[in-house]
């Protein structure tokens, strides 16, 4: 049997274009963090490009500091979410110990 297929609303698909648009991630990242499919996100993005919702481009490209910077700055992002995910089983298991 297959799966029943989600059915999202037009102000979700909005918002998640407008953040792919706006906040200049990959989709494949905010398709993760928004927990659906990167084709989904992807074609919703492409539709709104066709239909001249959302510029091509709306910016100009990094500059090799920028580009330094932003390499910089994801990899301390995933360094936190590690520690962070690390203390979180932490707390829990010190929570069941103490029980």
């Amino acid at each position: 049997m297959g799966q029943a297929r989600k059915k999202y609303t037009r102000e979700y698909r909005d918002e998640a274009v407008d953040l792919v648009v706006k906040s200049g991630r990959p989709i494949a990242e905010i398709a993760r963090d928004l927990g659906i499919n990167e084709a989904t996100l992807g074609n919703w993005v492409h539709r709104a490009k066709q239909a001249g919702k959302v510029p091509e481009t709306s910016e100009e490209p990094l500059g090799a500091g920028e580009r330094a910077e932003l390499k910089e700055l994801r990899e301390e992002v995933r360094r936190l979410r590690m520690e962070r995910e690390f203390l979180k089983k932490a707390a829990a298991w010190f929570a069941r110990e103490s029980q």
